[in-house]
């Protein structure tokens, strides 16, 4: 069956397009290019700097700090509490609407995607990190957090399809 609809590697392809510029504004980059006094101080990515070596900007911080460590911690609770109320709703006679009914039944598939869908988010965190847009990279996880737990809660309040207790067919 064909699904429309973005994928997540068109999500995460828009999500790097909007973060800008990589590494170096037109200015840095052009104060590299252009003959001005050896003693200047090199811009902060200079293409010869090595990782040991940049000096920490206002605004910037380790990738895995405290704050970084409890925002992987709740999407890693939100994506668990998605694994656990997308089953709740199967055995309550629901129907899936992003993956497949057989991909969520299988339960051992399912997991292994709500921990990639866990992996990935770090992973953008990281890219946005890398290239500097700190605010993108916690933004990255609150939002990831707050729409995952917005679908469980959902999906926890979903009707049940068929009748609890009523008799099977005859």
């Amino acid at each position: 069956m064909l699904r429309t609809g973005l994928r997540l590697s068109d999500v995460l392809g828009l999500l790097l397009v909007a973060s800008g510029s990589m590494c170096c504004d037109g200015a840095a980059t052009a104060q590299t290019l252009s003959t001005e006094k050896p003693d200047s101080p090199a811009p902060h990515c200079s293409p010869g700097m090595h990782d040991h070596e940049k000096t920490v900007r206002e605004g910037e911080h380790r990738f895995w700090d405290k704050e970084n460590d409890w925002l992987f911690a709740g999407v890693a609770a939100s994506r668990t509490l998605d694994y656990f109320s997308t089953l709740n709703m199967r055995r309550r006679g629901r129907q899936e609407i992003l993956l497949t009914n057989d991909v969520v039944d299988n339960h051992a598939a399912f997991a292994a995607i709500e921990v990639s869908a866990t992996a990935v988010s770090v992973g953008g965190a990281y890219i946005f990190h890398h290239y500097g847009r700190h605010k993108l990279e916690r933004w990255t996880s609150i939002v990831h957090i707050g729409l995952t737990t917005t679908g469980a809660v959902r999906n926890y309040c979903l009707k049940t399809a068929h009748p609890v207790g009523a008799a099977g067919p005859p």
